[in-house]
């Protein structure tokens, strides 16, 4: 591995029809020799961080975050956010991921924005990430943290569209474009 893919969005293909994946995008948080770890950002769920909350603390919260199913592995309430003071680590500049239990209610009671909870996660062993995007599972593209708290209609198919715009343009060179498109 020569460089570290943290703080990439992973833009599931049209062919992978993992029902875990299928038309996600993934931020990665975590990637190096010994495995990779990612939040899926663009599925949320049918409530809110609020509506959540009652199933884990008697007093009542009225945030109305919405809370996201960041993958199929089990994991503790994550809280993606811009506030460096209450971060477990860094992501990419100017966003930051916590999962200790007191920091993540604090920024819950206080409905601190901009924010997005997840609840679960996606992770791969050392080199099956690598493998997957050889074989054509995940596309890639840089994240920015203005890119993950967007509410976008559809984030899977607008990426997926970029990427393919930043992929092709390089390989459309207007000098070999034929003033006569008849001649081509």
């Amino acid at each position: 591995m020569s460089e570290s893919l943290k703080g990439r969005f992973l833009v599931a293909t049209p062919s992978l029809r993992d029902p875990n994946f299928f038309r996600t995008v993934i931020l990665l948080v975590e990637h190096g020799e010994k495995g990779s770890m990612g939040m899926v950002v663009n599925r949320p769920l049918p409530k809110t961080i609020g509506e959540a909350w009652k199933q884990v603390s008697e007093k009542p919260c009225a945030n109305p975050a919405p809370l996201y199913d960041g993958g199929p592995c089990p994991s503790p309430l994550i809280a993606l956010h811009t506030h460096e003071e209450q971060a477990d680590m860094p992501v990419l500049p100017g966003l930051f991921l916590t999962m200790s239990g007191a920091t993540v209610k604090d920024l819950v009671e206080n409905s601190v924005t901009p924010i997005k909870f997840l609840v679960g996660s996606a992770g791969w062993a050392g080199g099956q990430l690598e493998n997957e995007i050889q074989q054509g599972a995940w596309l890639l593209t840089m994240a920015s943290a203005e890119q993950v708290f967007y509410t976008y209609d559809d984030q899977w198919l607008d990426l997926t569209r970029a990427v393919a715009r930043a992929t092709a343009a390089p390989n459309l060179d207007p000098k070999f474009i034929p003033p006569d498109p008849r001649v081509n």
